[in-house]
């Protein structure tokens, strides 16, 4: 799926100072396009989470503004995977699938054929009367996924849903992320600060510095999709790692040379 060139979200000069005087964010201006793969690459500490909170509605900037390009879009059309699953404990699969269309009024029964659809897409058919404790953990986050895609969402937000998982598990669903997203072509933003999957997943990336939180460099990835295993032990793979290294290297320089603020 070749993005679209027009802009979908757009970030002017957004600022965040928390109460205790920290500044999270400064001046951070950033374009996703319809349809972007985008990862925010970074250290720990340059508002990567923070910024992402703040395009989902969950907090709100210090500064600056948040632009829809026109229509601010309802919650329904925003997805959030967390780091964690965050489910539900008692609660079935199906049940904490189910959880957002139930929060908008959507009855069990009614919610049958989305819950049945984006749990076979997830791999998970079959598993639906497990509760989380059954699970292992790159279930629980498959989980997760299908919650947030559920409600058939425009822009799919994720804040390093695979840093806990094994290598195997993580390559597995980051697969399995690309094919969902080629097929039903919505918007993401991914949070990481893993070079290689930002490199494997994205059409862009932003690479962010710390101290305070900004937009360092914006890098196109030039490979095309579907990528699969042999993307990854391609020498071109290897060549765009280089070079998103390189640049995230310089990002912590400059965050080294300009200090805590």
């Amino acid at each position: 799926m070749p993005p679209a060139t027009h802009p979908f979200l757009i970030l002017q000069s957004i600022g965040k100072t928390f109460a205790s005087g920290v500044t999270a964010l400064d001046r951070v201006n950033l374009t996703v396009n319809e349809g972007d793969f985008m990862s925010l690459l970074g250290p720990s500490g340059c508002g990567k989470s923070t910024a992402l909170r703040i395009i989902a509605g969950l907090s709100q900037p210090t500064s600056g503004v948040v632009d829809w390009r026109g229509a601010r879009l309802e919650q329904d059309n925003i997805g959030f995977v967390f780091q964690e699953p965050t489910l539900l404990p008692w609660a079935s699969v199906y049940d904490n699938v189910w959880l957002p269309l139930r929060l908008r009024g959507v009855s069990r029964k009614e919610a049958e054929p989305q819950i049945a659809e984006v749990l076979e897409r997830v791999h998970l058919t079959g598993f639906e009367k497990a509760v989380p404790r059954e699970l292992s953990g790159g279930m629980k986050m498959r989980v997760s996924i299908a919650r947030g895609l559920v409600t058939k969402p425009r822009i799919l937000l994720m804040d390093e849903p695979f840093a806990a998982l094994d290598e195997i598990t993580r390559f597995k669903l980051n697969n399995d992320l690309l094919e969902l997203w080629q097929e039903r072509r919505f918007t993401v933003i991914f949070v990481t600060h893993s070079v290689f999957e930002s490199v494997f997943l994205s059409n862009r990336i932003t690479v962010m510095a710390a101290h305070p939180g900004r937009v360092f460099e914006e890098l196109d990835v030039e490979a095309p999709y579907p990528r699969d295993a042999a993307f990854r032990t391609s020498a071109h793979y290897a060549e765009l790692c280089r070079e998103a290294s390189a640049t995230l290297s310089r990002a912590m320089g400059m965050e080294a040379t300009d200090g805590v603020h």
